[in-house]
């Protein structure tokens, strides 16, 4: 199998490009990546590089702070000091494949510091497949394994847990969308940014139309049991699912931390019900 870049499809239709091993700064996070991600019609829902947070980078895995390595990407925020430049950077690397096909990709991953040492190594599985009975959707499945090495716990942070106020307790799987203007944000019982932001909700869905002009709705599950959800549709709009949202948290050593992440992303303005029906479809 090659290393080269892999396309995901779905019914034939390409619906994502996942970028494996970018060409980038040290300062962007480099990591593998999907973009672009596109509804079936083909209306385009991440954005990659944007001049606002060049380190976002479509759908991805990165942590601020894997003990003391930024793996996100961008200024590192620090206590009583705030967004800093550091020589900080890591990298997460693409390892070897396990299997790469139209609708499947399983691979191996090392999250490095900056002298290339790994602090984690991880298995990875993103899967495309149809939504019964919803022609207009497709659904993601990213399953991740990340594993400490034998006698060494690592701590995953976020700009949250060394300081910020104001809910900014990013760092995970997330998902930076296109928008032509601020999209909605809703869960099964919450609306708009400040509600969603921080909370526990099985779900969160995203409603926004690109800037070519197709409307799109991303429904989002796979919290974990201490994970919550980081929201943005104002500054920028965006979706995680924070792994250090309020406190840090371990993988201790030999061990693993187990997620899996599920968007379905459809074609036109959803309505709560059907998003509700899309979270629980399998």
């Amino acid at each position: 199998m090659t290393d080269g870049d892999a396309d995901l499809l779905v019914g034939g239709v390409p619906v994502a490009r996942y970028v494996l091993a970018p060409d980038l700064d040290a300062r962007h996070g480099p990591r593998p990546y999907l973009h672009p991600v596109r509804t079936l019609a083909g209306t385009p829902v991440t954005e990659a590089l944007p001049d606002d947070h060049v380190w976002h980078l479509g759908a991805s895995l990165a942590v601020q702070d894997v003990d003391g390595t930024n793996l996100w990407g961008g200024r590192t925020y620090v206590r009583d000091v705030g967004y800093t430049w550091r020589a900080d950077h890591g990298r997460i690397s693409h390892a070897g494949w396990r299997h790469r096909a139209d609708d499947r990709l399983d691979h191996l991953l090392h999250w490095c510091d900056p002298t290339g040492s790994v602090l984690l190594t991880e298995r990875r599985r993103l899967t495309a497949t149809a939504v019964p009975g919803h022609p207009d959707a497709w659904r993601l499945d990213v399953d991740s394994t990340l594993t400490a090495p034998i006698g060494r716990d690592v701590t995953l942070g976020s700009p949250a847990t060394n300081g910020r106020p104001g809910g900014a307790g990013y760092g995970g799987f997330f998902w930076r969308a296109v928008a032509a203007e601020p999209p909605e944000v809703f869960t099964d019982s919450l609306d708009g940014e400040v509600a969603v932001n921080g909370c526990d909700q099985p779900w969160v869905a995203l409603r926004g139309r690109a800037p070519q002009g197709g409307a799109y709705t991303l429904v989002f599950s796979g919290l974990g049991a201490d994970d919550r959800w980081f929201v943005r549709t104002t500054m920028y709009p965006g979706v995680c699912v924070a792994f250090a949202y309020e406190r840090t948290t371990a993988v201790p050593a030999g061990t693993s931390r187990h997620g899996r992440y599920r968007v379905v992303v459809a074609d036109g303005t959803l309505h709560r019900d059907t998003a509700a029906v899309l979270a629980g479809t399998s």
